[in-house]
């Protein structure tokens, strides 16, 4: 079994209400157009892997459609992320050749530590591939709320969680000892009529504020009517309705094994840069 994830972490969020915060979505009848998006993509980009998995796990996933999106290439045995910080995932050592996630680890507390029990959970040659909210995700909204908050409260208070860069992704997957490690960034841009629908939508995913330095007072009228006016001035296209971005990042990196690629020791080149360059421009 995996180990648990280190003492010393910071607790950014509340896991156990991000979990009824889902479990209120599923009952009130979730929004899933971005999941289903995120799994489509996922189920494309797993088709363009030539080979065949037997043993795979769908870690985290806040539905089933990633396990519906892929029942024609592989099954998957759907595996909750744990509440608790310390607890470990529950998969042995070397147990499955494929571990898929959508949009679930930006809301893990310790990120390392899971990719590293991701790791070792998967057999030599395994894939771990998998999609989580990024970049510049909801920063309209960031933006509207800080400037709102600033204006009619004095201050700011921390609304929508920090996410990671593809830089970050990028390391991390290194970090767990990945071998080929990749990251892009696709970026889905959505238009709402105002802000108040946007947040509904984010209600409806399970996607509101946990974090765990979240203010525990209720948000004040005057601060949400202005935050939805500041939106609509500096993010609305000509017809008025208003842009949401959603930055996803991928994630995907192999369990290492003698027969993949390595990278060429240095010195062993046959030809040099300037060789090469030089062939280049005489084409």
């Amino acid at each position: 079994m995996a180990t648990p994830s280190n003492d010393t972490t910071p607790r950014l969020f509340d896991r156990a209400l991000l979990r009824a915060r889902q479990d209120r979505a599923r009952r009130a009848g979730a929004e899933p157009f971005l999941l289903e998006r995120v799994s489509a993509d996922l189920a494309e980009r797993l088709q363009a892997v030539t080979r065949q998995f037997s043993h795979g796990a769908d870690l985290g996933t806040p539905g089933d459609q990633v396990r519906r999106a892929l029942a024609g290439q592989t099954e998957l045995k759907n595996i909750a992320l744990p509440d608790g910080d310390d607890d470990a995932l529950p998969l042995a050592a070397s147990s499955v050749d494929l571990v898929v996630s959508a949009l679930a680890l930006h809301t893990v507390n310790d990120l390392p530590g899971v990719l590293a029990q991701i790791r070792r959970a998967l057999k030599p040659d395994g894939l771990f591939l998998a999609a989580m909210t990024g970049g510049d995700t909801l920063t309209e909204l960031r933006q509207a709320f800080a400037a709102a908050e600033t204006e009619v409260e004095g201050g700011i208070s921390p609304r929508v969680a920090p996410f990671a860069d593809l830089r970050d992704a990028g390391a991390l997957l290194q970090r767990a000892g990945f071998a080929l490690p990749v990251t892009d960034v696709d970026r889905i841009v959505v238009r709402y009529d105002n802000a108040f629908a946007l947040m509904q939508d984010l209600r409806r995913m399970g996607a509101t504020n946990v974090l765990v330095e979240r203010r525990r007072v209720p948000l004040r009228r005057a601060t949400l009517l202005r935050m939805a006016a500041i939106y609509s001035e500096r993010f609305a296209d000509a017809d008025g309705r208003i842009r949401a971005t959603f930055d996803i990042v991928w994630m995907s990196g192999w369990a290492p094994h003698e027969s993949q690629q390595k990278p060429l020791k240095p010195g062993s080149a046959k030809m040099s840069l300037e060789e090469a360059v030089k062939g280049r421009r005489a084409e």
